[in-house]
């Protein structure tokens, strides 16, 4: 059986599944997915272009300690306000802040110092969630799982795009000069500082609402792989943006679909093409140069 007709039973077993109505989780899983292709788009086009990928994977991995910690809070003292999400916000948002501050102002030292949260905030969280009572399984943090989506998560990535593209409108002039010419955004009287500090919000925003796609490992792939991709066919950095929307939506709909068909973890499954795809143009654009 040729690879285009494993390709084609596998989508068609997965678009007949979608039309099953007793199988709501696969329609939850890919609307989650597509309006996440809007998150990963706009930002990760962000953090490709400004080069700080290696943040963006220090602020997702620290978020494991504000789940840990609030999972510990909420099950050993019944506290049923401190839901593990309120957690993730705050590590992010603070890590964020501080992985900031090194950014600019301690640049002798900011591999160590961002390496040292990476590590302290998987290390705090993993202890945390090993002392919580009752069986929690940090797999389903750390991986994901795209098919336990449910209604109010699509509502929360949905209210994340309106504010990423509703900033990412309104600041879209400063935030290009911040990617590409620092200096002369300064000189052009832009607060460099604090429209850094915005776009390490809006990226640790991004990666906790969406930690459920893919999880904590894999989410800095999909915020990266789908920009470095559309990098390659693009000159402008709102071409860029749209082109990986596009992108990130069709890895996420093969990803699915594949691992529906073939029973595989879905986040893994979704990296796996998007990083087929990014190896095949590398190697397709140097051939074509030389």
């Amino acid at each position: 059986m040729s690879g285009t007709t494993i390709t084609g039973n596998a989508m068609i077993d997965y678009f007949t599944a979608l039309s099953n109505p007793d199988i709501v989780f696969l329609r939850y899983a890919l609307a989650a997915g597509l309006l996440s292709s809007v998150a990963f788009g706009i930002i990760g086009s962000y953090v490709v272009a400004r080069r700080i990928s290696y943040l963006a994977g220090a602020i997702a991995h620290s978020v494991l300690a504000g789940i840990g910690i609030s999972l510990f809070i909420k099950v050993r003292w019944n506290a049923h306000w401190c839901d593990p999400l309120y957690g993730a916000i705050a590590a992010a948002l603070a890590s964020a802040i501080i992985i900031g501050l090194v950014s600019l102002y301690a640049r002798q030292r900011e591999d160590t110092a961002i390496g040292a949260i990476w590590s302290i905030g998987m290390a705090t969280g993993l202890l945390f969630l090993a002392k919580t009572p009752g069986y929690v399984d940090p797999m389903s943090y750390l991986f994901g799982n795209i098919l336990l989506i449910a209604r109010n998560d699509i509502w929360l990535i949905l209210g994340l795009d309106i504010l990423i593209v509703s900033l990412g409108t309104i600041f879209y002039n400063q935030l290009l000069a911040i990617c590409f010419d620092e200096e002369f955004a300064r000189l052009r009287g832009i607060r460099v500082e604090l429209l850094y500090f915005l776009l390490l919000a809006l990226t640790a925003l991004t990666v906790v609402l969406l930690i459920h796609v893919v999880g904590i490992v894999l989410v800095i792939a999909l915020l990266t792989l789908p920009a470095a991709v559309a990098s390659q066919f693009s000159r402008k950095l709102w071409q860029m943006m749209l082109l990986s929307i596009v992108f990130c939506a069709g890895f996420t709909l093969l990803g699915l679909g594949y691992s529906y068909s073939l029973d595989l973890p879905s986040g893994p499954s979704i990296i796996v093409f998007a990083s087929i795809v990014y190896m095949a143009v590398l190697l397709i654009r140097r051939m074509i140069r030389s």
